[in-house]
């Protein structure tokens, strides 16, 4: 069954304009054709509100007074419901987990490879 991926929202939330352009390539090579970006924790809280992704892609380290795992716990207060997978480079035990206090759906280390990524993202849609 052909499902019509170019609807579902993704907000990319990422601070490095490579890794973002890189991850915005990706979705569209997957067929996601419907996404915004962020690049610091504040701007991520604030374009969930505007506009009310399907899914959100966090970095954990951001500039700005927030970092993602601070932006997820904001916006799981006002939006319990939207799936959040974290992209992050780090691995550290503290900040993994602050990560998974937030209950997040994923967790994929950087550099991730395409089926990492694609499957995450079905799961985290499906659940």
């Amino acid at each position: 069954m052909f499902l019509d991926l170019s609807g579902i929202k993704i907000l990319i939330v990422e601070d490095d304009e490579i890794v973002s352009d890189l991850i915005q390539w990706r979705l569209k090579e997957m067929g996601y054709g419907n996404y915004e970006v962020a690049m610091t924790g504040e701007d991520g809280v604030l374009a969930v509100g505007k506009y009310l992704p399907d899914l959100v892609l966090m970095d954990i380290t951001l500039p700005g007074e927030i970092d993602g795992i601070e932006a997820v716990h904001q916006i799981k207060k006002v939006y319990p419901d939207i799936p959040v997978i974290y992209l992050s480079s780090h691995m550290e035990d503290e900040i993994i987990s602050r990560a998974i206090e937030t209950k997040p759906s994923g967790y994929i280390t950087k550099p991730f490879e395409d089926f990492e990524l694609k499957m995450a993202i079905k799961i985290a849609l499906n659940k």
